[in-house]
């Protein structure tokens, strides 16, 4: 099953995967148990953040869902991932609200079968349509690719902040919800340049430092 996602999420794939931090991301790994991956684009007022997190990270399994429990366990993390700002925390000045999200398991067990489970959001805001095809056809290039059974989860969420500049740090309940999660690498894209931060379970708390 499919959904579209927010043209916006999508710019935060496309432009973290410019060349400035291919290598970076390569470093870090395709898939590695307890890391997870957090893309932020800023746009004006408007933030995007892209998570990929191992199914071990979120549910503790990374089969296919085989029973009622495994289904559960995934139709609650779906729901956790369709509420960012339970997982990311931003500064309340910023006055942040949610316009979009996207939530998805996704892997080689899963793929294309009409039983995959997804959840999406949107408002009622224009988009771009044909931008929004063409940073997804870049985006997944490099985001398609989990083997071996080793199933994940994405979420994409668009943000609308009163005060995008008042965004200086970022705290992360995420690794509260989420017990087998210990680490987080997170990329930043603004008009102030590309930086690569990461954060850890067991201090879960981000200073931008002027990144977004």
């Amino acid at each position: 099953m499919t959904r579209r996602l927010a043209p916006l999420a999508l710019l935060a794939l496309g432009l973290a995967a410019q060349p400035a931090l291919a290598q970076e991301r390569r470093e870090l790994g395709a898939h590695v148990h307890g890391h997870g991956r957090l893309d932020i684009a800023r746009e004006g007022d408007r933030i995007a953040l892209a998570l990929e997190a191992p199914g071990a990270d979120v549910v503790g399994f990374e089969h296919a869902p085989e029973s009622a429990a495994d289904r559960a366990a995934v139709e609650r993390a779906l729901d956790l991932l369709s509420r960012p700002l339970e997982l990311v925390a931003f500064p309340e000045a910023a006055g942040c609200e949610v316009l979009e999200v996207a939530a998805e398991l996704v892997g080689d067990d899963h793929g294309d079968d009409d039983h995959d489970e997804a959840h999406a959001h949107d408002e009622d805001h224009a988009h771009d349509d044909d931008h929004a095809h063409d940073d997804a056809a870049h985006a997944h290039d490099d985001h398609d690719d989990a083997g071996g059974g080793h199933a994940e989860f994405r979420a994409l969420w668009e943000l609308s902040c009163a005060d995008a500049d008042a965004v200086d740090a970022l705290a992360f309940p995420y690794f509260e919800r989420f017990e087998g999660a210990q680490n987080l690498a997170v990329q930043v894209v603004s008009e102030a340049g590309a930086r690569v931060f990461e954060v850890e379970r067991a201090a879960p708390e981000l200073d931008l430092d002027g990144a977004l």
